[in-house]
């Protein structure tokens, strides 16, 4: 039993060197084995060994695509401030692991640095309103410019995004107050051209119904003409003449005139004159205006042939 006590020690120490020598690499990620401070290896993901207290793991190097948010604040053509955020998609190249783990100290602080210069040196160029619409233009130079001057530390420059503009508070707020302006303009750009629609259109509907209430006057006159000459038609065949029944058409008309107000004992309708000499008195009034018209459109005429021959003697003279 003593002599199994006496193992113990060698057992524990042979664990423990056991333990040092071996270690374990995770998925998408190598490991940097150094010798006494020297690069010995790289080792891939699985169960790896080692010289325990020789060898050491200098570190870890994870291959997965990472991604660095940096905002930097700048100034656009027209005096603006903004603040912009550019979200850097970048992966360790595998063939270049040595590179990325000893080259740079602090591959952050580099990256940091190129998207600061690139953007500083494009937003100045536009107006506010540009970086809005060429953001993906800022990302393509910020993209281009990286990835030349990172592939030579073993970084491949996957994607560049402009994830954010964010213009001083005051600006945002005049934007807003422009842009408000801008659509109650334009509102009431609409309302006005709806209320002229609707003007022409209402003056167009009583353009129609006042011609077409002329041309219903107008049939209900030529029907009522019609109907007269046919009235005197009828007369003259039974030996009356022409004034003769015009007087009694007058007549026969006056009276159902007054026929149909007295059927309406609510009507403050009042015909005048309104004796039984009044169809007389009208029409002979009817008959002295037309002739006068008659007479006086002769006059007319004359007048103006004589001042045609007058005119004619003239040019001939």
């Amino acid at each position: 039993m003593e002599a199994y006590i006496g193992y113990i020690p060698f057992i524990f120490i042979g664990l423990i060197i056991f333990f040092a020598s071996i270690f374990i690499v995770k998925q998408q990620t190598v490991a940097i084995v150094e010798r006494f401070g020297r690069f010995l290896s790289i080792r891939h993901s699985g169960f790896q060994l080692k010289i325990p207290f020789i060898d050491k793991i200098a570190g870890k190097v994870s291959l997965k695509i990472q991604q660095l948010d940096v905002i930097v604040e700048t100034k656009t053509l027209d005096d603006v401030f903004v603040k912009i955020k550019v979200s850097v998609q970048y992966v360790i190249i595998r063939e270049k692991v040595y590179e990325a783990f000893y080259k740079l100290e602090y591959p952050h602080d580099q990256i940091t640095s190129y998207v600061f210069d690139v953007v500083r040196a494009e937003v100045p160029k536009m107006k506010l309103d540009d970086v809005f619409v060429k953001k993906d233009d800022i990302a393509i130079a910020v993209k281009n410019e990286l990835k030349d001057a990172m592939l030579d530390y073993g970084f491949d420059i996957i994607k560049t995004l402009v994830t954010d503009i964010d213009p001083d508070a005051q600006v945002k707020v005049a934007m807003n107050r422009i842009n408000a302006a801008d659509r109650e303009k334009t509102a009431a750009q609409y309302e006005g051209d709806a209320a002229r629609i609707l003007i022409v259109e209402k003056a167009k509907a009583e353009a129609e119904s006042k011609r077409l209430q002329g041309q219903g006057i107008a049939d209900q006159r030529r029907e009522i003409a019609r109907g007269l000459e046919e009235s005197v038609e009828v007369l003259n065949k039974v030996g009356i003449n022409s004034q003769e029944a015009s007087a009694l058409i007058v007549v026969t008309q006056h009276y159902d005139t007054l026929q149909s107000i007295g059927e309406h004992t609510n009507s403050n309708l009042i015909l005048l004159p309104n004796s039984p000499q009044a169809g007389s008195d009208m029409l002979n009034n009817m008959v002295a205006s037309f002739s006068a018209s008659n007479q006086i459109g002769e006059a007319m005429k004359k007048a103006e042939l004589e001042k045609q021959k007058g005119n004619q003697n003239l040019l001939e003279d």
